[in-house]
């Protein structure tokens, strides 16, 4: 016996004992600190204890001392119950009893604390104390109850109170959870065994210290044998070697996890994992064929599209990519390769036109390969695979061809109607050979210059043609094909009129008119003249200058050629007046120097004009006065008398002068 936790300073003349009701069993009541396998075995009985109250008595040693026990370490204040008994009469937990107690029914017990009154109650005459409700150690593991003895009639202390523990015993009653599942999981295929996937964790709400109640084992139920489960840890592992993602992809695993260390009897739960095996690049690229047939109509341009094929490889992703090129054939050149990125295909195009006539089969060999290549599987190799593509040119009813792209001809302007320009010539490359018949689109010779014979393709001209006015001519010829599909082409032809020198020299726009000072100095230039031809200039072609016969011995003006198709105007005397005579025509032959010859006289128009001495020019009688055409010298005095009259004699002197000097140049 061992004294009770006792509440107040000092005891007066009672103690607690328990005494064990299971002694009735044989077995003994109380926790065994250190080792619970007694204690798991008595405990599971409905019975638990007897706590007494008495006085504090000598066994062995001094008056007031409590003896121990020095061999087993018991707990004697603590009553133990059951969880989850579901018996027909509430459990008893205990007795309560004190020494003072001599059964005349003076004594009145009493119990408060935790769940007094209502999951625990007593009765206060016996003193047992009876649980009245199921208890669930998961909800609550143990009560504080305090115990007293009182005198029934004046309700005085005969003890001093004494506090105890309830404990709820734990009985195995929940089975492990999988607090987190479902589980998702991924691991790369071709692992070796023994790889970790994932762990799996349970948990078990029965109480870890006690028994075995929440000692958990996994194994696995499903999965086999392809996973394993580490007992006691819950690691999954890759089981077999080589698994293959193309071959299984998904795999459904089963986890239980069991209490009471896997034996028999103990609860148990499950969780499913989804493992799913990650694409590594262990397969290479397999054309299904080792030759392709394909074909291409002669008609096609480049840039059609020939045909499709397509290297198999079942891993994802850029481990289950594709390159193709072309390594060998006839057709290189002919043909390009590319790939098509929503299917992965090849395709093959034209690059070049291709003509049945000339080349009827094409042989090409196209390597598939990964350009990302895994080093674990080198050995595996090699990662690219060869097929033979076998393209036919396939005979096609084409329109007549031109033996040039274009065509320049020459002519010579002023060339009489049915001169020959020249000839152009197209055949049909068809097998079966057709005539051909040539003709010019009117909308590209409008006005008619040419004419083509419909049968060998002579061009000739229609009508004379001026270089001058157009000096190219930019016309179509058709070839259409005599039967079979009536097909036409064209081809552009570009006539150049070659220049005849028919067109006169002429004073260039800006040598029209001459400004001079009165003051002018004989054998002074007072002008650079030039000439424009509107013919073409020949390399050594020049024009040369030089005064009309009429004015050839005049006093006033002279020409000096300069031999580089230039001429000066020169000053012959001084002395000029610009109210004598303001204004000289000058008439200048001029000649090209051609084949023939070609000359014009031009008339430069020279006006004198007052001048500073710096000869800087200050007035010009910039509007002449021009006599109307057609009048003869007589009219022309005749309307003059008349101003004589009109404006009287001083009049007629200043203005008779001026006009005899403008009538005698």
């Amino acid at each position: 016996m061992v004294m009770l936790k006792r509440r107040g300073l000092g005891l007066t003349k009672a103690f607690l004992v328990l005494v064990g009701i299971s002694a009735l069993f044989g077995v003994a009541v109380g926790t065994r600190r250190g080792n619970g396998s007694l204690d798991q075995r008595s405990h599971r009985h409905r019975h638990s204890g007897h706590l007494s109250l008495h006085r504090h008595r000598q066994r062995g040693g001094k008056e007031g001392q409590v003896l121990h026990r020095s061999k087993r370490g018991w707990v004697w204040n603590q009553f133990f119950v059951i969880e989850e008994y579901t018996g027909p009469d509430p459990v008893l937990v205990g007795r309560l009893h004190s020494d003072v107690d001599t059964g005349t029914g003076n004594i009145k017990y009493i119990l408060s604390g935790e769940g007094a009154g209502t999951i625990f109650v007593i009765d206060d005459k016996t003193g047992n104390i009876h649980a009245t409700k199921t208890l669930d150690r998961e909800e609550q593991a143990q009560y504080t109850l305090t115990a007293q003895a009182v005198d029934r009639h004046t309700n005085k202390p005969l003890e001093p109170p004494s506090e105890f523990i309830v404990k709820v015993q734990d009985i195995n009653d929940n089975p492990p959870e999988f607090l987190h599942g479902p589980y998702y999981a991924r691991v790369p295929e071709m692992s070796n065994v023994y790889t970790s996937v994932i762990q799996v964790t349970a948990t078990d709400a029965d109480d870890p210290t006690y028994g075995n109640s929440a000692r958990l084992v996994y194994s696995i139920l499903q999965g086999q044998p392809y996973f394993s489960v580490e007992s006691q840890t819950g690691i999954i592992r890759t089981a077999l070697p080589n698994m293959d993602r193309e071959a299984r992809q998904e795999y459904n695993v089963v986890i239980q996890a069991k209490d009471m260390g896997g034996h028999m009897g103990g609860l148990s739960g499950t969780t499913e994992v989804k493992i799913t095996l990650t694409d590594v690049n262990d397969n290479p690229p397999k054309f299904p064929l080792t030759v392709y047939q394909m074909s291409v109509s002669e008609d096609k341009v480049p840039g059609e599209e020939v045909g499709r094929l397509m290297a198999k490889d079942p891993d994802l992703g850029e481990n289950g990519q594709v390159n193709y090129r072309f390594v060998d054939g006839d057709g290189m050149g002919v043909f390009e390769l590319s790939t098509d990125s929503e299917t992965k295909e090849a395709i093959i195009k034209l690059k070049k036109h291709v003509d049945y006539e000339n080349k009827r089969l094409y042989t090409l060999k196209v390597e598939g390969s990964n350009p990302h290549i895994d080093p674990r599987f080198l050995a595996w190799g090699p990662y690219k695979d060869e097929a033979t593509i076998k393209i036919s040119v396939e005979d096609a009813d084409e329109p007549p061809v031109f033996m040039a792209p274009s065509y320049t001809f020459e002519v010579e302007e002023n060339a009489p109607a049915g001169t020959v320009v020249g000839r152009v010539h197209a055949k049909d490359t068809d097998v079966a050979v057709n005539p051909i018949r040539y003709m010019i689109p009117q909308y590209t010779d409008i006005e008619r210059f040419f004419s083509i014979n419909s049968e060998d393709g002579l061009i000739t001209t229609a009508k004379p043609l001026d270089r001058e006015t157009q000096a190219w001519h930019n016309i179509s010829v058709s070839a259409t094909e005599i039967g079979g599909h009536h097909q036409d082409t064209k081809v552009r032809v570009n006539i150049r009129v070659k220049d005849v020198n028919d067109n006169p020299p002429e004073l260039a726009n800006n040598n029209n008119e001459v400004f001079m000072c009165e003051s002018a100095i004989p054998g002074k230039s007072i002008q650079t003249i030039s000439a424009v031809d509107k013919d073409e200039m020949g390399h050594r072609q020049h024009f040369t200058f030089s005064l009309a016969p009429e004015v050839a011995h005049n006093h006033n003006f002279s020409i000096k050629d300069n031999r580089d198709s230039t001429a000066s105007v020169v000053v012959l005397r001084k002395g000029f007046s610009r109210l004598t005579q303001d204004i000289y025509h000058l008439p200048i032959e001029i000649n090209d120097n051609g084949l023939p010859a070609m000359s014009s006289t031009n008339t430069l128009t020279i006006r004198v004009c007052s001048c500073d001495t710096k000869n800087t020019i200050l007035s010009c009688n910039v509007e002449p006065y021009v006599l109307p055409a057609g009048l003869s010298t007589g009219a022309l005095i005749a309307i003059l008398a008349c101003i004589v009259i009109l404006l009287g004699k001083e009049l007629i002197f200043g203005m008779f002068l001026p006009l005899g000097l403008y009538l005698s140049l």
